[in-house]
């Protein structure tokens, strides 16, 4: 849950979710719109699949991987998560590298290579994994992510209080605050949209998205104005925004009265919101209309 995700927003869904999952067995045989139901809020949904993949995985063999390669093996475990799986509960020799590792190692060494480059991320895991200690690899791993996130700050590093201070390339030349170097940048893509949502006897009418779309198959959400033809639009119930990677969308909220449901389409109460794997603009749309409030 932590992964693009703020500490803040995970904790109450972290709690929710070993609530109803307590454990691995729980996960392994839930349905999967159970789980991406309450994972809903949270996005990159892709996680949330393959958490209850690995469940089903460590049932299916009996227990947690406890080597490197079985646990990278794991649907969606990468090279961060396995090396940090590894080293902090198996003491495994394994050297993480996230964000904070890479602004860290790219000051110690005064390097100003590109780390979106996989040639740079490559150079520096084999720094860090030079740079671990052996004998306490756990330890080492969370010290050094740690000190990425609260000394070596991208903005403004506390290199006073840095106990590296002293074997700093960068701070010994003067460039901590050009470093790290990060040369690809993808510019956002602006995009206007409308969502209607539609009310009859305290329902409102959602569509679910086709088993084979790209991205959020199954999930519930509010339709687009073009997916409703003919609708008739009756006032603006407010607007928000919302990003999804490269993508900044401006959505305003209208509330409408189609003049036919199609196929694709269902009616629910209030109520049965909670069980359903629900879009996090469905979630935002609703909750500016009033209709919910809270979801």
């Amino acid at each position: 849950m932590l992964q693009q995700t703020r500490a803040r927003a995970v904790l109450p869904y972290y709690e929710r979710f070993l609530a109803r999952f307590p454990t691995v067995e729980d996960l392994a045989r839930a349905p999967e719109p159970d789980v991406l139901a309450c994972w809903s809020g949270l996005g990159y949904y892709f996680r949330a699949r393959n958490l209850r993949k690995a469940a089903q995985r460590i049932v299916r063999d009996g227990a947690f991987p406890r080597d490197y390669d079985s646990i990278r093996a794991l649907p969606g475990v990468g090279d961060y998560t396995a090396a940090a799986i590894a080293s902090i509960a198996f003491d495994l020799p394994y050297a993480v590298l996230d964000g904070n590792v890479m602004r860290v190692i790219a000051r110690l060494q005064n390097d100003s290579s590109d780390i979106t480059s996989s040639r740079t991320r490559k150079r520096f895991r084999r720094v860090a994994q030079e740079l671990l200690d052996p004998l306490q690899p756990g330890r080492f791993n969370q010290a050094l992510m740690e000190l990425g996130a609260t000394v070596c700050l991208p903005r403004e590093p506390l290199c006073l209080l840095c106990p590296a201070a002293a074997v700093c390339e960068a701070r010994l030349r003067g460039t901590v605050a050009e470093l790290p170097v990060k040369l690809r940048r993808i510019a956002p893509r602006k995009i206007e949209a409308a969502l209607v949502v539609c009310e009859s006897g305290g329902r409102v009418l959602l569509r679910q998205r086709e088993a084979g779309s790209r991205r959020m198959a199954g999930f519930w959400e509010l339709p687009a104005r073009e997916q409703l033809p003919g609708v008739r639009l009756r006032r603006i119930l407010g607007s928000f925004r919302h990003t999804i990677t490269h993508h900044q969308f401006a959505f305003t909220v209208w509330s409408g009265k189609p003049p036919k449901i199609p196929a694709a389409f269902q009616w629910f109460a209030p109520a049965d919101l909670i069980t359903l794997p629900l879009a996090t603009t469905a979630r935002k749309a609703l909750r500016l209309a009033g209709f919910v409030q809270k979801l």
